[in-house]
């Protein structure tokens, strides 16, 4: 073609491209300019009442049907709300309604009638539930149960928006009058979450048993799948099948190879007599009931000091130091003088002579010793009170003391506490008198058995941790105040059902652990746990003795198990011809 030729048609050929995309884009921009289609839905069309949709209801069991169906839509409203009040009303109704579609169905024998069982059973759970989160699991069962029955026959989708939730798991569609989305899965957090959904085929109630096959997939490769058996063709290995239970209960399979390089271990579920026993660091400290001080109930100087260094040693009765003090020796002087006069007048005056000098810290021995030597002693001795050791010495030889004034403390060692510190969560498990062990980092063979003696009743604001004394004897003084110890609380729970605490996985609210199914399969099962053991926890719900669950690479097993829900969600798996 000629250059002019080109020029003239090179206009007309823009335009023509500028037509094809206003022509493509015009569907989508009208869309977006109308805003969002996931918050409303589309009602469905018209079906013929016997078009592909097997026998239908006879028509008392549809009308009753019906009235369940306009019972649901309250109940539904009550959950958007986050409502429990009334619910049970609304669910009492729709059982009954339920129940009355079931008798009138039977005589007809129409397949359906076990979706109108089922929906009634849900329907009596529902009623019952304590909760939200209990409610809308029963909800769960009746939406299936009512969607299934509306697949089967379509005349009950007439007036009725059908939508699902992507963050519920399980079932995850609901049913709604008006084409407003209200999630009554999600309540009022997430009101509007969801997308209108298409009416599923009829499909019998109870038809996803386990020979029921979804599809094959490759062991080794999880991404293939097909609909029938064959090799994968990756690495060319068998396809084994996966049944519609597997799936939907979130079975994955993880073949001997793979196992051993995720390092995958596995531990039996047992009933067995529980350790409950708790583990605390604690401190020895003295035994603050028998620490002694020394004081002067006078003025006076320190002559002489017999016990003039921190840790020493001291029995009862040995002298720690001598006192000169005036006030002292003029006593010693009143009460010689009064004994000298043997009147009766005097008797008294001696009486009251002797008893100031035991008030001022004399023993017995030592007024007698005043007495018979007839003149006062210029410097006093004054006795250690009690046995231990001098824990402070507040003195020095020659200083001058005041009444009052502490000169030393002793801490007698023959008995010492342990201070534990215990979590606020595990206090109300620590009883007075309970037997406790004691080791010590520098002597690791040794335990010492005690009791504890007291629980304190504040808690540290810091640490949210609460004290724990035990009282221990000390004959060989092995255990030195202010040493860590190693506390261990003897606790026994009796048989109780255990799983290792290494099996269980932490998501949010939940507990889960990973079921060994054999050969190769593991199912993810929620639990109920109880108390905390010595490495175990006790199982409320959701296993039985003998189960074996997975203690170790269960993180990656479970990293792997969303990965591959998501890979189903978003068509990410590789198609096999």
């Amino acid at each position: 073609m000629s250059p002019p030729n080109r020029r003239r048609i090179a206009p007309w050929l823009g335009v023509l491209g500028l037509a094809v995309l206003v022509a493509l884009a015009w569907r989508p921009l009208v869309s977006w300019f109308s805003g969002p289609a996931s918050h409303t839905g589309t009602a469905p069309a018209t079906h013929d009442a016997h078009g592909g949709a097997g026998t239908p209801l006879p028509d008392a069991a549809l009308e009753y049907t019906r009235a369940a169906f306009e019972a649901y839509e309250g109940a539904r409203a009550l959950l958007a709300r986050d409502a429990v009040e009334g619910l049970p009303a609304r669910a009492g109704e729709l059982k009954t309604a339920l129940q009355q579609a079931a008798e009138a169905a039977t005589d007809d024998g129409t397949p359906l009638t076990a979706w109108l069982q089922q929906g009634a059973d849900a329907a009596t759970h529902l009623a019952s539930a304590k909760d939200a989160e209990a409610a809308r699991q029963h909800f769960a069962r009746v939406s299936e149960a009512l969607i299934a029955l509306a697949a089967g026959d379509p005349r009950l989708q007439e007036g009725w928006h059908i939508f699902e939730c992507p963050m519920v798991d399980g079932v995850n569609q609901w049913l709604q009058r008006e084409p407003k989305l209200e999630n009554p899965y999600m309540g009022r957090r997430m009101l509007a979450c969801g997308t209108t959904s298409e009416w599923p085929a009829a499909t019998p109630a109870g038809a996803h048993g386990d020979g029921d096959i979804a599809h094959y997939t490759c062991p080794m490769h999880p991404s293939v799948k097909q609909h029938g058996p064959g090799a994968c063709p990756l690495c060319g290995m068998d396809l084994t099948p996966v049944s519609r239970a597997e799936l939907e209960s979130g079975v994955i399979r993880v073949d001997d190879l793979r196992r051993q390089r995720i390092g995958v271990k596995t531990a039996p579920v047992t009933e067995a007599p529980m350790d409950l026993s708790l583990r605390a660091l604690g401190r020895v400290t003295f035994d603050e009931k028998s620490l002694v001080d020394v004081t002067l109930k006078l003025d006076g100087y320190i002559h002489e000091l017999r016990v003039n260094a921190t840790g020493e040693p001291v029995k009862k009765g040995d002298v720690l130091f001598t006192l000169y003090s005036p006030e002292l020796y003029a006593a010693q002087q009143e009460y010689l003088l009064a004994r000298q006069s043997q009147s009766a007048a005097n008797a008294s005056l001696v009486g009251a002579a002797r008893k100031r000098l035991e008030l001022w810290g004399l023993s017995s021995a030592q007024i007698e010793r005043v007495a018979r030597r007839g003149q006062p002693v210029e410097n006093m001795p004054f006795l250690a009170p009690a046995s231990g050791y001098v824990l402070e010495k507040n003195v020095v030889e020659g200083a001058a003391v005041k009444a009052g004034e502490r000169l030393f403390r002793i801490a007698p060692l023959a008995k010492v506490w342990v201070e534990a510190d215990v979590y606020e969560q595990d206090l109300a498990r620590v009883k007075p008198g309970q037997p406790v062990e004691v080791t010590l980092p520098y002597l690791p063979g040794k335990k010492y058995a005690g009791r504890v003696g007291y629980v304190y009743p504040s808690l540290q604001g810091t640490t949210r941790t609460g004290r724990i004394r035990i009282e221990l004897p000390n004959p060989e003084l092995e255990l030195k105040p202010d040493m860590y110890a190693d506390v261990r609380f003897v606790l026994q729970g009796g048989a109780r059902l255990q799983v290792p605490d290494s099996a269980v996985i932490y998501t949010g609210p939940r507990r889960l652990v990973f079921v060994d199914l054999g050969e190769g399969r593991l199912r993810p099962q929620e639990v109920k746990l109880g108390l905390k053991g010595n490495g175990t926890y006790e199982v409320l719900e959701g296993l039985s003795p003998g189960d074996v669950v997975v203690t170790s690479g269960n993180f990656l097993i479970a990293a792997e198990s969303r990965l591959r829900s998501a890979t189903d969600d978003f068509g990410g798996g590789h198609a096999a011809h």
